[in-house]
């Protein structure tokens, strides 16, 4: 599967910013779907995440209540909506899929995708 991220960009702290992650090339229900970052220095490390059903969900507690994960099977899309954005959310984001029997199945770990978009940077000034 193929992925594409996009809608990253410069916002100012406290502001919101959607990003999208479209799929193509395989049965994209049968994918999980998940959202790393990347902060220059830093190791990446996982932001959220949806099962295939796109009911199961996951997200890591620097962002709990602030990003939102969500999918579109219809549209073979995954969004990431993030709110009350803080100067330390500036990194690369990165989407990333892994294909499960299971639709009720989440990933938290960088380990669990097989495959990774090409990232988009997402920059929040203070």
């Amino acid at each position: 599967v193929q992925l594409q991220a996009s809608g990253g960009g410069l916002v100012q702290a406290g502001n919101s910013l959607t990003l999208s992650c479209a799929a193509s090339g395989g049965t994209f229900r049968r994918y999980v779907m998940g959202w790393f970052r990347q902060a220059p220095g830093k190791e990446r490390e996982f932001v959220a995440a949806v099962a295939g059903n796109a009911v199961h969900k996951d997200s890591a507690d620097s962002v709990k209540g602030r990003f939102t994960i969500s999918r579109d099977n219809g549209k073979n899309t995954v969004y990431l909506q993030m709110s009350s954005l803080k100067p330390e959310d500036t990194a690369i984001y990165y989407c990333a899929a892994s294909w499960r029997v299971h639709s009720n199945v989440v990933l938290t770990t960088t380990d669990s995708y097989d495959y990774w978009g090409q990232g988009t940077l997402v920059t929040v000034s203070s």
